[in-house]
């Protein structure tokens, strides 16, 4: 604890418990006022200024140590100084002690609380940083709530200081005013329970609850007045029309015709999108060839002598095709319409937030799903259109295996594909403009995938401003500047796996003015609804996070908000979002790693288990690796897990269960894991987590006992 802290903490303690055990409790009990109310008159009207300081003092004092009186030294200022003064006293001084209770809570609290439920309080502050002045307003109109129990809570949030007293000097006025008007019968009242009644309390309840009521008549109004420039049709051909057959579209169409709605699928390529034809499923198919080749290579290590093999390009990649055709059913127009989905070929145009134009054809819906996924990310490097480069949607054209292969990116696909490539016999370089490969996780992850990728022969040139491509005498080159120097690199064919962009163009949102993302995403709330109440997006178009799995989370909500219309809203929470980046060894996290909580100023601790000491990845030759668990300070509570290592993306399973469902070390470890597996490596972090909390400092005490027990 820092000095300022211990001191406020230290000045605190001493004022409060004054306030205990010199019983000045007893000097805000309404019987000693009423007794001493002639004399404190009396003073007052001699020395107004000196009595109106003291009180003032003495209100901030209470308020700042967050001491129950507020009610009586409120009704105290009407009774010396009438209406007028005891208001203006009474509310500054309030406001102002308030403010110094807020910034105690601040300051003592908001650390541990966050450490501790952070998980909790993001939401929350999510709420406050958005509409916090109109949820502080209508508390402080409404006093049923605790004056002191506002002040303190609000200190746990991310609300700004000047704010909150100028919410609060206005939010309490009405209230103070009312207290002071009644304390000017302070010599009748018999309990402070009579002060106010019930009818005015009540009213105080419908003028706080009135700025919430009026936010959402605003923003009704607001969401009308984009909607009234566009003619609402009397009949509606469909509920929901889905533009885009990916894994967001497909899962939203189904989630419609399965609730009995009329959904019509618009996809203007092929159904499945990127993850079938592009992504996932030809991506993983060319790791499986590519990893079978690993294993060949490496034949001597498992006792296998003159193991050789030839790669046939062509055929891995019509193996790839082949795939990709034995999965394409599942999302085939066929399947999707006789489970009760309309699927239309063609090129989808919004026309107004009730009209979608495919073909020939105007469709009227009552709501829109906007699923059109994203693509390769092409940067803008000189030269680059002059060579034929390749991305992640056209090197499954290729049939031919590049010699050298150059790809530009270090992210999950650039590595996916630098080393599938690498293994089926190409020589890759990987260049990236950023200090590491995989930059998103912790740096050990990084290092553990570089050493591997330069033990396996990739070259990995991190730190390299790509400056231009060029092609002279039918040879291609790059340029690039590595610290201030230098670099040329030749090669056959380059891949780029820069990123990948959403695509919100050519479909009507330009004529909407849809809003956008600062990343080009479409913009939508937690119930995945755009700047148009009835229009919905999900999917890589929406973000933030692009994966298939994600997709499939969002299509849920969008699916049913859409078909709920307002009636009801249902919206996604991230709290616990899992990846994989299907490399050797392979990567995978859920939660938190080091590097995010220390962005974050998140405490936690670290467990780690290394899997060169499991069992099963000794007998497979992959005993390397590690399980990392974040789990907050003293408690076996989840906070993040990564692992690199075999089966990553299998393993990480169990703790997203665990995560999701609330489930701590504690509950893993106490799990009968099958042996020999790789699961086990979970149980055995879990194990470490405990080991390293056992009692030891009894442990002298429990061996004398069963000493004792011997003799």
């Amino acid at each position: 604890m820092s000095k300022a802290k211990s001191g406020i903490l230290t000045v605190f303690v001493i004022a409060f418990g004054s306030y205990f055990i010199l019983d000045l409790g007893q000097f805000l009990a309404l019987e000693y006022v009423q007794s001493q109310l002639n004399t404190i008159q009396d003073y007052k009207n001699q020395n107004f200024t000196v009595a109106a300081l003291a009180y003032f003092a003495i209100y901030i004092v209470v308020a700042a140590l967050s001491i129950p009186g507020a009610v009586i030294l409120t009704l105290i200022g009407g009774a010396i100084f009438g209406l007028f003064w005891g208001t203006f006293i009474a509310s500054f001084a309030s406001s102002i002690g308030a403010t110094l209770a807020f910034l105690v809570s601040r300051n003592l609290l908001r650390d541990w609380v966050e450490n501790r439920f952070g998980d909790y309080l993001t939401p929350i502050n999510k709420g406050i940083e958005k509409d916090g002045s109109f949820y502080l307003f209508s508390i402080r109109m409404v006093p049923l709530f605790p004056f002191f129990i506002v002040n303190l809570l609000m200190g746990l949030t991310g609300i700004k200081v000047v704010p909150f007293y100028l919410v609060s000097q206005l939010g309490m006025l009405l209230g103070t005013a009312v207290y002071v008007n009644a304390g000017s019968e302070l010599a009748q009242i018999t309990s402070l329970s009579g002060v106010v009644s019930g009818s005015v309390i009540f009213s105080f309840a419908l003028l706080g609850f009135f700025p919430l009521i009026a936010k959402l008549i605003i923003s009704k109004i607001q969401r009308n007045k984009v909607m009234k420039n566009y003619q609402k049709p009397k009949k509606f051909d469909a509920n929901v029309v889905v533009i885009g057959a990916g894994s967001a579209g497909l899962v939203a169409s189904l989630i419609v015709a399965g609730a009995k709605a009329k959904v019509v699928l618009i996809e203007k390529h092929k159904m499945g999108g990127d993850c079938l034809n592009t992504g996932c499923v030809p991506s993983k198919s060319l790791i499986r060839s590519g990893r079978i080749m690993s294993y060949i290579k490496r034949a001597e290590e498992f006792g296998i002598n003159n193991g050789a093999g030839e790669v046939d390009f062509a055929k891995v990649m019509e193996r790839v095709q082949k795939v990709v055709k034995t999965i394409e059913p599942h999302d085939s127009i066929e399947r999707f319409t006789s489970l009760g989905v309309e699927c239309v070929q063609g090129e989808a145009y919004i026309e107004s937030p009730y009209t979608v134009k495919v073909n020939d054809r105007i469709i009227n819906t009552r709501a829109i799903i906007i699923s059109t996924g994203a693509r390769p990310l092409v940067p803008q490097i000189p030269g680059l259109n002059d060579i034929d480069y390749l991305t992640s949607d056209t090197v499954w054209e290729l049939r031919e295996l590049p010699k050298r292969l150059l790809v530009v990116g270090g992210g999950p696909i650039g590595c996916e594909m630098a080393q599938a490539f690498n293994n089926l016999g190409s020589k890759v370089i990987q260049l990236d403009n950023a200090s590491r490969i995989m930059p998103r996780e912790d740096s050990e992850v990084s290092a553990a995938l570089s050493a591997r990728f330069e033990k396996d022969g990739i070259t990995v040139l991190t730190d390299h401003r790509l400056i231009k491509f060029k092609k002279t005498s039918g040879q291609n080159f790059m340029e690039a500047e590595h610290h201030g120097q230098p670099v040329r690199v030749e090669f056959d064919q380059v891949l780029l796996a820069t990123g990948r962009k959403a695509n919100v163009e050519g479909f009507g949102l330009e004529g909407l003015h849809l809003s956008l993302t600062p990343q080009g995403t479409i913009e939508t709330n937690e119930a995945m609804q755009t700047s148009y109440s009835n229009i919905y997006a999900c999917g890589d178009v929406a973000g933030p996070f692009q994966f298939t799995h994600m997709a499939s989370f969002q299509a849920f909500f969008a699916s049913i908000n859409a078909m709920l219309g307002g009636l009801w809203r249902m919206n996604a929470k991230y709290n616990v979002v899992p990846w994989a980046t299907f490399t050797d060894p392979e990567v995978a996290r859920v939660g938190l790693n080091e590097e995010e909580a220390n962005t974050r100023n998140i405490s936690y601790e670290v467990t780690r288990y290394d899997m060169d000491n499991l069992d099963r990845a000794l007998t497979d030759g992959e005993a390397h690796g590690f399980v990392k668990v974040l789990t907050a300070p003293g408690k076996d509570k989840i906070l993040g897990v990564t692992i690199v290592g075999n089966h990553a993306g299998e393993l990480i399973g169990e703790f997203v269960f665990a995560m999701t469902h609330s489930l701590g070390l504690k509950k893993i470890s106490a799990v009968t894991h099958v042996y020999p597996t790789l699961l086990e490596a979970n149980k055995l972090t879990a194990n470490v987590w405990r080991k390293a909390r056992l009692p030891e400092k009894y442990f002298p005490w429990i061996e004398k006992y069963f000493r004792w027990q011997r003799e």
